[in-house]
């Protein structure tokens, strides 16, 4: 799949399209059944199907303390839309210039200029250009004119239209695990690179990868058992997401501490899925307190993989 990074970098050859416009923010199952039939009607018209997203999302720019907690970053957004055998994303900056442009220069500059629109799939809720100005019927319009066709993603949908990435988050709120993977078609996960931290967790014997969680907010926080992969290879553990009150900490970030596992992490990628919640973070009284919370959550966690494995 290619990769368009920025409407500069359009090119003559990118004319031509059937295009679907969506934050396609975990690509759950509702999600595919759109994408499965842009991409035969992609394969009717002989066009490359092209899915185009907005980084950052525009509700983390114009009202980022209320926006959704993302349930994929780009680079997950770009796996599962390469699974799910799209031929382009187009990854267009959102900031206050873009959203500044008219409508008009929405539909004739981008649409009709640059990618030669011939099939569009959008939400009928799908707000575009300066104020909002935009709709759903504004771009049936504009496909009368110029000689394209315009449907809502509704009609591209499955039966079931109680799968939205807003469903997802609320059974990942509140740890039901299983609800959210039946509606995403696979188990939430949060992938990451392993970066240095601050070796605390070393010194109580409970070493941890470390992960900087590159979103805005997190649809999980906690302390969890998960389940890790690294190189085609399981490992159990616990994990905690969130800010570490009690050791002063600023920023949301993963860490992550593996059962039976003695080797160097750092600079690896890995996939963590949650498996159970067995707590809210809160901060403690002192590092000991700490400590033996961390004890009692690990002893937690190897119990409740040792009911489920057996």
């Amino acid at each position: 799949m290619e990769l368009i990074r920025g409407l500069h970098n359009l090119r003559p050859r990118h004319q031509g399209c059937v295009l679907t416009i969506g934050k396609f923010d975990g690509v759950h199952k509702g999600h595919k059944a759109v994408l499965s039939n842009v991409l035969k009607k992609a394969r009717e018209l002989d066009l490359p199907a092209t899915v185009m997203v907005f980084e950052p999302q525009p509700e983390e720019v114009f009202a980022p303390a209320k926006a959704p907690a993302r349930l994929s970053t780009l680079s997950e957004k770009y796996r599962l839309l390469v699974q799910a055998d799209i031929d382009r994303l187009l990854c267009v900056r959102f900031n206050q210039e873009f959203a500044s442009q008219s409508a008009d220069t929405f539909i004739h500059d981008l649409l009709v200029d640059k990618l030669g629109v011939r099939f569009l799939v959008v939400g009928d809720d799908f707000r575009f250009g300066q104020n909002r100005h935009g709709d759903f019927a504004m771009l049936q319009q504009a496909g009368k004119q110029y000689g394209f066709e315009v449907v809502s993603t509704q009609s591209f949908r499955l039966d079931d239209n109680r799968i939205s990435s807003t469903a997802v988050r609320e059974a990942l709120e509140t740890g039901d695990f299983e609800k959210a993977e039946s509606m995403l078609g696979r188990p939430f996960s949060v992938q990451g690179r392993v970066v240095h931290g601050e070796k605390k967790g070393r010194t109580i014997g409970f070493p941890t990868a470390n992960v900087l969680l590159k979103r805005f907010r997190t649809p999980i926080k906690g302390v969890f058992a998960v389940s890790v992969t690294l190189n085609n290879t399981t490992f159990n553990g616990v994990a905690n997401v969130g800010r570490r009150p009690t050791l002063g900490g600023q920023r949301t970030q993963l860490e992550v501490h593996l059962f039976d596992f003695n080797g160097d992490l750092y600079g690896r990628p890995i996939n963590v899925i949650p498996r159970k919640k067995l707590r809210d973070e809160h901060k403690f009284e002192s590092f000991d307190a700490l400590k033996q919370q961390i004890q009692v959550d690990a002893e937690h966690a190897r119990r409740y993989f040792k009911v489920t494995d057996s």
